[in-house]
């Protein structure tokens, strides 16, 4: 059996490292194949030293551009790689663009696809990885989901019960095996106690008033506590854009895994609006602010430590200080997110 695995930004590193080693545990033959959608150092290359993740054996160097470009230079590039290649299952990651560009190559090359943390939906079609979380799953002939909201949400699309598989969390996986060097990391310079911020959705960056209003937040809480800001490379360039004033923030590049893992563990709050640090945040049990009307995590906020603040400047601040105040939410780690969906995907994959 030959399985290929398309990856192509930092989440979906940390999502194929587990199921890259469990795979290769059984002793089946794999290619790895990355598309470049991210190409700088901190967003790929340290990413894959750190996850031990086998140098990529096809890298189509596609870059950035507008959804459209990205997706079909992927889909243009890539259609050789399965000609040649013929796998018998295409196993892709997540809900960036070169999930749902393989997923579309395979479907009209009639070759299996496995869609590795499916079924998950925010229900908020002007998100872009909405339409490619709900394309790749209507396309995807075994969907390995991470959680029970995701199975009833591919149930009631329509999808056959025997196509849904429940493994659990693979980001869990990568963080569990490197919470001891995340523990043991030297994080010099950065202060002990911080709240981290993330923030590179288009809704809450594009828009100058409303990267106004969040960045102001933050400048009357860092009165209370040093807030660390690893800046995304379009976040970055919007504050200058805009001539945004960012005083008080410690504001860094993007940091490698293992180093941002590190700051995540000594923070007293996180405020973001990405998807996997609702989930990492969850399960390390640290309160978790999320810039967002809605998630396609919901069980980071019923069960896990996340609260959605959507764009009210007043509530962010409210929630900042009730935390501060010792008041963080509490939750429990969902079920399965225990270091082994990786094993439980290579175990489907293997009797597939």
């Amino acid at each position: 059996m030959h399985l290929l695995h398309v990856v192509g930004a930092r989440p979906n590193f940390v999502k194929a490292a587990p199921v890259l080693r469990a795979i290769k545990r059984r002793g089946l033959r794999q290619t790895l194949v990355h598309t470049g959608q991210h190409y700088d150092r901190n967003m790929s290359d340290v990413f894959f030293t750190q996850l031990e993740i086998p140098e990529p054996d096809i890298n189509l160097e596609v870059g950035s551009g507008s959804h459209a470009f990205q997706t079909s230079e992927i889909m243009r590039r890539f259609e050789p790689v399965v000609l040649e290649h013929k796998p018998d299952l295409v196993l892709v990651y997540g809900d960036v663009n070169s999930t749902v560009a393989a997923a579309l190559v395979c479907a009209k090359l009639v070759v299996p696809v496995g869609h590795v943390e499916a079924g998950l939906r925010s229900f908020d079609r002007t998100m872009p990885e909405e339409v490619n979380r709900i394309v790749t799953d209507r396309l995807s002939d075994v969907l390995f989901t991470p959680s029970e909201d995701a199975d009833a949400n591919l149930q009631l699309e329509g999808v056959p019960s025997e196509k849904i598989h429940r493994v659990g969390n693979v980001m869990i996986d990568s963080l569990i095996q490197l919470l001891p060097a995340a523990r043991s990391c030297h994080t010099n310079g950065f202060p002990e106690r911080l709240a981290l911020v993330t923030l590179h959705r288009p809704s809450n960056v594009d828009d100058s008033e409303n990267l106004r209003r969040v960045l102001d937040s933050l400048r009357e809480t860092s009165e209370r506590i040093e807030i660390v800001f690893p800046v995304h490379p379009r976040t970055r360039q919007r504050i200058k854009e805009f001539g945004l004033s960012v005083p008080k923030l410690h504001l860094v590049d993007p940091l490698p895994y293992i180093e941002f893992l590190a700051l995540q563990l000594r923070a007293a709050v996180v405020i973001t609006d990405s998807g996997g640090i609702q989930e990492e945040t969850t399960y390390l049990g640290v309160p978790c602010l999320t810039l967002r009307e809605n998630t396609e995590r919901p069980i980071t906020v019923t069960m896990g430590t996340n609260i959605l603040v959507g764009e009210d400047k007043n509530r962010l601040t409210r929630e900042l200080h009730s935390i501060l105040d010792g008041n963080g939410k509490k939750g429990v780690i969902p079920p399965l997110w225990d270091g082994h969906a990786g094993d439980r995907i290579a175990g489907i994959v293997q009797r597939f």
